[in-house]
């Protein structure tokens, strides 16, 4: 595959170097403004470093977009020229709506957006995949990119606020337990750095079961807990300090925040 990465700062970085890992490209361009941060990926074959997004447009056919929201605007409007029908244009760029890219570039190109998050540098992204309806003709393509890079989603365009939330706001969620239970193992008598790793692991194996079996996790807890059992036990107390409850109003709340922003944004 052919491709450009427009605005390679964190993410695509991250995205860079999954693509470059897994041998998923055929050219890969990279441009910024600053090329100097980006330095660190010269001498990789077939790869391209550029501050002109015009050139990584004209060389490659998957562009994606991983620019700061506040510039997409005005890179869209700078590559529309050299943008063709061989095109498909990914964006991960968060609350930029798919009409407001057809605006500038037009309904009849292949337009996807993405939502991956931060796990997509060590290749266990959860991204959230959308389309306009000539885009869902090359789906596919932006669904084999990201499966490289984790595992991918297909939803509608009307879901993506809330997958920002549980995807990519999500992390700092399960980083806050495993926090949690890392303090818990300290105060159980381990060292930091035994009680992180047990925290970590033990994190990584439940949900290694959910992926591999397809349970819903109460079929998996249920193998752990036994009549009047110590398992049951520390569920049973979470439950009674809202646990669940925490966790559910956490996420609509930040839901929440991100209407109300969008809102004022309008």
């Amino acid at each position: 595959m052919k491709i450009a990465i427009i605005g390679t700062g964190n993410l695509g970085k991250s995205i860079a170097k999954g693509l470059i890992t897994t041998n998923a490209i055929t050219t890969l361009y990279l441009s910024k403004r600053n090329t100097d941060s980006i330095a660190e990926f010269e001498g990789y074959k077939n790869v391209f470093i550029t501050s002109d997004n015009g050139e990584a447009v004209k060389n490659s056919d998957i562009l994606i977009l991983a620019v700061q929201p506040a510039h997409l605007e005005n890179v869209l409007k700078d590559i529309a020229e050299f943008i063709t029908e061989k095109h498909v244009v990914i964006s991960t760029v968060t609350g930029f709506l798919i009409p407001k890219i057809e605006a500038i570039i037009g309904s009849e190109q292949f337009i996807i957006r993405a939502m991956p998050n931060t796990a997509i540098a060590v290749g266990k992204s959860m991204t959230c995949i959308c389309s306009n309806p000539q885009g869902e003709k090359r789906i596919k393509i932006a669904q084999a990119i990201f499966n490289r890079l984790g595992h991918s989603l297909v939803i509608p365009e009307s879901q993506m606020q809330a997958a920002t939330v549980i995807c990519a706001s999500g992390i700092a969620f399960w980083m806050r337990l495993i926090r949690a239970s890392t303090q818990a193992a300290i105060q159980l008598g381990f060292d930091a750095k035994e009680a992180q790793e047990l925290a970590m692991y033990t994190s990584e194996g439940a949900a290694n079961l959910l992926i591999a079996n397809g349970h819903h996790p109460e079929e998996e807890i249920d193998r752990v807990t036994t009549p009047q059992g110590c398992t049951i036990e520390g569920l049973n107390e979470m439950e009674h300090k809202g646990l669940s409850s925490s966790l559910i109003h956490g996420m609509i709340a930040s839901y929440n925040k991100i209407s109300n922003i969008k809102k004022e944004q309008l």
